[in-house]
């Protein structure tokens, strides 16, 4: 298929191209959640097995403050994806809508 032939399914079809698009961006977005997740798990995981979980708690440090403002980050970052999935699907069923009018 030539790329003239693809960019004229595009245009026939916006919708599809919109939530092709919404789809990527919510999978994307849940599997950075998921890893940022695993992420602090292995970490306090670590932590556990070293013995230093108890002296943190201790101590009144919940961990390393780097690692924290990253995971902060990429928990927003993936959940700004995914609403901006949500919101382009939304975009994509009214891209539908007017195509059938």
């Amino acid at each position: 298929m030539s790329l003239q032939q693809l960019w004229l399914m595009c245009l026939s079809y916006p919708a599809q191209v919109v939530n092709g698009l919404a789809l990527f961006l919510a999978l994307a977005g849940g599997w950075l959640l998921l890893a940022t997740r695993l992420r602090e798990q292995r970490a306090a995981a670590r932590l556990l097995l070293d013995g230093e979980l108890a002296t943190l708690a201790e101590a009144g440090l919940a961990g390393d403050a780097r690692s924290e403002r990253l995971n902060r980050f990429f928990y927003a970052f993936g959940a700004a994806s995914l609403l901006a999935a949500l919101l382009l699907s939304w975009l994509s069923t009214s891209l539908q809508a007017a195509a059938l009018r």
